[in-house]
């Protein structure tokens, strides 16, 4: 605001002329030598500027191009204070800014190719990108979990412009580019680690600035270790993985930043992260594995609509040459999936509860099958329709009009985690 307010004293002391600032806004911290320095957050604070009535932005140089990028703003670069009086005094005139030009092209994402083995596990990806559901990796060390993880993105459609605007406002805001910088194409990663604060995950601060959630909006968080995160910081996901959105209150005034991440998590089976390996034992007692098993509260697992186990590789799978599939062919698929479900209105994980019982119309076999799920596999209402969420996108990706029961079954088994926990809780 440096620059703003040097302005609002200069033509409150009547040094330069108010009615030339009368459908300006100004952008720009202020040194000492009367030097214009860019901030962070330029392109937000444009378009803030933009809906509030302005028709000009004097911004600093550097940030200008940014500032750009909103449509209908005049935007003019300066560089210093005494560059703005001048023309303030009708004594010069400004260049005008043109936008940046948008991040080059993103190198090649790691491929699905490289990953051997785990049919299941690469299918749920399929899966989860495909819809939009968040996925849980349950596996021993070295079983791929990471890597699969790693490769989510890469099966993701690109970035529209419009998912890239705000992408990019978002990065701005929380200084996580340099100004001056373009729009953004590519689909975010971001694999915080487990001893971040709830600020840092979800956001907050005096201002309130976006955290790890939001700035993964349009793209992947990734929770490696999903056990190690304290409890109140998965607590505190809860809601906005609901909403889509995350609400920061504080005395001075409420933000709301967009939070439409993809969640993918992972954890050991336990706590020494052997249990089920074949050739190697679980050292845990019983109750090392049921405290284990806790910290992962019910209602937070509850909104993972994919719980994969990742069982550790053979020796021949391992070995073998044989490359998968690779990340091109699985997303050729996602896109028609994507595409079917835009024309219905939004990706089938984001359907409110109306839409679900329209779009998942079961028959008798689906029906008889979903009751069993709750009465034998103890399934909440959540879960219930959640994997007729999940079900819709198997359907989808298979190009067929209905949600089968052979379809649901597959969805129903991709919660088998969530079924064994309960079990032995019992």
């Amino acid at each position: 605001m440096d620059l703003a307010v040097a302005l609002g004293v200069l033509a409150a002391t009547e040094q330069i002329p108010f009615d030339r600032l009368a459908d300006a806004a100004a952008i720009g911290e202020l040194s000492l030598d009367g030097q214009l320095r860019a901030v962070r957050g330029t392109l937000p604070l444009a378009e803030a500027a933009w809906r509030a009535g302005a028709s000009r932005l004097l911004c600093a140089a550097g940030g200008a191009p940014e500032a750009a990028l909103v449509e209908g703003l005049e935007v003019h670069p300066v560089a210093t204070l005494t560059e703005v009086v001048g023309w303030a005094r009708g004594l010069e005139d400004l260049t005008r800014a043109n936008a940046a030009t948008p991040d080059p092209e993103p190198p090649a994402r790691e491929d699905l190719a490289d990953v051997r083995g785990q049919a299941v596990a690469r299918r749920a990806l399929e899966i989860a990108a495909a819809g939009g559901h968040h996925m849980l990796l349950v596996g021993p060390p070295g079983a791929g979990k990471s890597m699969l993880a790693r490769r989510l993105p890469g099966i993701l459609p690109p970035l529209t412009a419009e998912e890239a605007l705000v992408v990019t406002r978002l990065h701005s805001a929380a200084g996580q580019r340099p100004p001056g910088r373009g729009l953004m194409r590519e689909r975010p990663i971001r694999t915080p680690h487990h001893s971040l604060s709830r600020a840092g995950l979800v956001g907050g601060g005096a201002p309130p600035r976006p955290g790890e959630l939001s700035l993964a909006h349009h793209g992947v968080l990734f929770l490696d270790e999903f056990g190690e995160y304290p409890r109140h910081l998965l607590e505190a996901l809860r809601e906005p993985l609901e909403a889509g959105v995350v609400w920061i209150s504080r005395a001075t005034g409420a933000a709301c930043f967009p939070a439409r991440a993809l969640l993918v998590a992972a954890m050991n089976p336990c706590l020494c992260g052997w249990l089920g390996h074949p050739k190697r034992g679980c050292r845990c007692t019983p109750m090392d594995l049921q405290r284990y098993s806790m910290r992962v509260s019910g209602p937070m697992l509850d909104r993972l609509d994919l719980q994969i186990e990742v069982p550790a590789l053979t020796s021949s799978e391992l070995v073998e040459a044989r490359e998968s599939e690779s990340s091109e062919a699985v997303r050729a698929r996602v896109m028609a999936a994507r595409a079917t479900q835009l024309a219905r209105g939004q990706l089938n994980a984001h359907l409110p509860h109306g839409a679900v019982v329209k779009a998942c119309a079961l028959d008798d076999m689906g029906r008889s099958l979903m009751t069993q799920a709750i009465d034998r596999g103890g399934m909440s209402a959540r879960g219930v329709h959640r994997a007729l969420r999940v079900a819709r996108t198997i359907a989808d990706l298979g190009g067929e009009p209905r949600v089968t029961a052979l379809r649901l079954a597959e969805a129903i088994q991709y919660r088998a985690y969530e079924t064994r926990r309960i079990a032995s809780a019992q």
